[in-house]
């Protein structure tokens, strides 16, 4: 890569705090986003929202903290759906609400129907899911690995509620 997107060493290894900290934080997960969706660029997906459907799919994308926090953010915790689908799925199940900041998982295709070059860019994805890690790491040392998007909703849902008490 001969620009340099972010530095991993040095002060950037300590423990994120402020706002400023996290923000960075996000526009590196942005980052990373912006190479895997160029990445596949090269690759279609029917857009039929089947991979959406987590339930009958039984996969689900696992989200490292700032990428759940990228996706949480500014907008309003939407409930579970009754058919099992993603909940950021709009009323019809068929289009994604958050396409913009939906999560890494969501951007590297694990559908059968992919279409594109024979072979996917493993190397370059699992470059960024290194790169999405240390920048977690940071925000969030505690967390040792990324999490099932509805367990960061469920317990999303849970605060929520105890709040309103």
């Amino acid at each position: 890569m001969s620009r340099r997107d972010w530095d991993d060493e040095g002060d950037d290894a300590r423990p994120l705090g402020g706002t400023r900290e996290r923000e960075r934080a996000l526009k590196e997960v942005r980052s990373v986003y912006r190479e895997a969706d160029a990445a596949y660029a090269p690759y279609s997906c029917p857009a039929s929202g089947e991979c959406c459907q987590l339930s009958r799919t039984r996969r689900q994308p696992w989200l490292w903290q700032p990428e759940w926090d990228l996706l949480s953010r500014a907008r309003p915790l939407p409930p579970l759906r009754e058919d099992g689908g993603c909940p950021y799925l709009d009323a019809a199940g068929l289009r994604c609400t958050v396409y913009a900041d939906r999560p890494f998982g969501c951007r590297t295709f694990f559908c059968e129907r992919i279409r594109g070059p024979a072979r996917q860019p493993a190397e370059t994805v699992g470059a960024l899911l290194e790169r999405l890690e240390r920048v977690s790491q940071r925000v969030a040392p505690t967390l040792k690995a990324p999490r099932p998007l509805l367990e960061w909703h469920a317990e999303a849902l849970a605060a929520s509620r105890d709040e309103e008490c």
